[in-house]
């Protein structure tokens, strides 16, 4: 009875599997002989049929699209945003570490799918993948494997999915990217050396400068403003919109050198999170150029062109051009010239004052938004006013000479302490000598295991001192120096006035002979 039971069940199976693979035949021929054009309408026709009767949309988001030279932003911001869901919901994952990637990022592996509400809504995610049957040679990665998204929906949601969710689920993506990549430090190459490969102008590394406005030695007060204005300025899109200004902000920090303007720069971009462009104008061959490095920058950076008196001869570009004194400043002529590229054989930078002044704040500068473009100088009288007028260089920040409030910034960063019975001998010495913070912090800085922080606070007394010796000495000398010109003025005016009176005297003695 067992027997015959089982070998009825397995008839019935062979049966079956019969008519199945009869079917698929039957199909196949079918579409190998039925007219194309009455196929495509029998499909069009059951899509509609299905239209009516299946409820739900969906809608697919492919990983490449068009010539596939560049991954969507959209699938990366939609991979992201489930990275959050899928390592809860999701009961198969696959870990990658992305690049620029601080941790390890946890997605749905291929054909998971997980759920996600949104405003009482119920949506389905569901991660796959199609690959090329025919195997084929191509520099681009999705040319053999094509991945994709579906998020599927109700089509009564239809409304809510399209105007509320996926723009939550492309803020929510690039939001999270944000938080969790390595920012970057970029400097640009001059167009002859990028090499066949490259197509990028800028070239960059991993951003990891320790500086923050914690350790900045700064007034408190100073440093505070500086704070809440960038601050601000991250929080006003709305805001710029509204004025219809482009989202950037300009900074100025000008003063001797040594008083922290590279680090101010370093602080400013740990606050907010922010990449940093490190622009080296001697670099860019001409407006060009300076163009397309402006487009290649991203959002939510700090574009810096430090000492900028320097980079390029652009102050006076308005002046009309003097003659030169040849006498004393050919050696210094021949300096400006090499550093401007001028005698190594190439025709140098073309980039001009009016090329630098549209990069700031022209047209091209609205190519992007959220982005802070910083100048540094030891010497701003020397920079062209229309270069860092209000408007361009919003904020003006002087960075001085340590203050006793910056010492003690100082003070607690390399040795923990509030106060000590130097202080006071130290906040006097500082008010009468002007000393850099950098100066200072070497001098706190310990030289050995030994030396503790009444060790250190002694050696910056004797460097205060000996500085304010050398600074009486150099004052001394400048004084003595300005009498002696003034000496050897006044003995060359009595020369000539000699000079001319006995040329006048003789003048006359010859009109008298006639």
């Amino acid at each position: 009875m067992i027997y015959s039971g089982s070998s009825a069940a397995g008839e019935k199976w062979a049966q079956m599997g019969s008519a199945i693979a009869g079917l698929m035949f039957a199909y196949a021929m079918f579409q190998q002989y039925f007219p194309s054009f009455l196929l495509s309408f029998l499909e069009k026709q059951s899509r509609k049929l299905m239209g009516y009767i299946y409820p739900y949309i969906t809608i697919t988001f492919r990983e490449f699209t068009g010539e596939r030279l560049k991954r969507s932003e959209l699938y990366s911001d939609i991979e992201t945003y489930l990275s959050t869901h899928s390592s809860t919901r999701a009961k198969r994952l696959k870990a990658e570490v992305v690049k620029d990637s601080k941790s390890v990022m946890l997605s749905m592996d291929d054909q998971e799918e997980v759920t996600d509400d949104f405003q009482g809504v119920r949506l389905w995610w569901r991660s796959s993948h199609k690959t090329s049957k025919t195997q084929s040679i191509s520099f681009f990665p999705a040319a053999d494997e094509k991945r994709y998204y579906s998020l599927t929906f109700h089509r009564r949601h239809r409304d809510v999915v399209t105007a509320s969710y996926l723009p939550h689920v492309m803020e929510t993506g690039k939001e999270i990217s944000i938080k969790n990549r390595q920012r970057k430090l970029y400097t640009n190459s001059s167009g002859d050396d990028r090499g066949y490969y490259r197509s990028s102008l800028w070239s960059h590394v991993v951003f990891e400068h320790p500086a923050s406005f914690k350790t900045l030695a700064m007034e408190p007060k100073k440093k505070q403003d500086i704070i809440n204005d960038l601050i601000t300025f991250s929080k006003a899109k709305d805001y710029y919109d509204q004025i219809g200004k482009a989202w950037k902000r300009g900074y100025l920090l000008y003063g001797p050198p040594g008083t922290g303007k590279s680090t101010m720069i370093a602080a400013m971009a740990n606050l907010l999170g922010y990449d940093v462009y490190d622009l080296e104008l001697t670099a860019v061959k001409d407006n060009t150029q300076l163009r397309k490095l402006l487009i290649e920058t991203s959002s939510k950076s700090i574009i810096v062109i430090e000492d900028i008196d320097c980079s390029l001869d652009l102050t006076g570009q308005r002046k009309k051009k003097k003659e030169e004194d040849s006498e004393g400043d050919e050696e210094g002529k021949e300096a400006i010239a090499k550093k401007m590229g001028k005698n190594d054989g190439k025709d140098g930078s073309k980039v001009t004052l009016s090329g630098l002044l549209n990069f700031i704040d022209g047209l091209w500068s609205a190519c992007g938004s959220e982005r802070i473009i910083v100048f540094t100088t030891n010497y701003l009288e020397k920079l062209d006013p229309a270069l860092i007028r209000r408007g361009r260089m919003d904020k003006h920040i002087e960075l001085s000479y340590c203050s006793f409030e910056a010492f003690k910034v100082l003070a607690k960063n390399y040795h923990q302490i509030d106060s000590h019975e130097l202080f006071g001998d130290i906040e006097k010495a500082l008010g009468e000598t002007n000393m850099t913070p950098a100066d200072v912090a070497e001098s706190l800085m310990p030289k050995c295991s030994d030396d503790d922080a009444d060790a250190c606070l002694k050696t910056l007394v004797e460097a205060i001192s000996r500085a304010k010796e050398e600074a009486r000495m150099k004052a001394e000398e400048e004084e003595a120096a300005k009498e002696k010109q003034a000496e050897e003025e006044a003995k060359k005016k009595e020369k000539q006035a000699k000079a001319k009176s006995e040329k006048d005297e003789a003048a006359e003695n010859d009109e008298e002979a006639e």
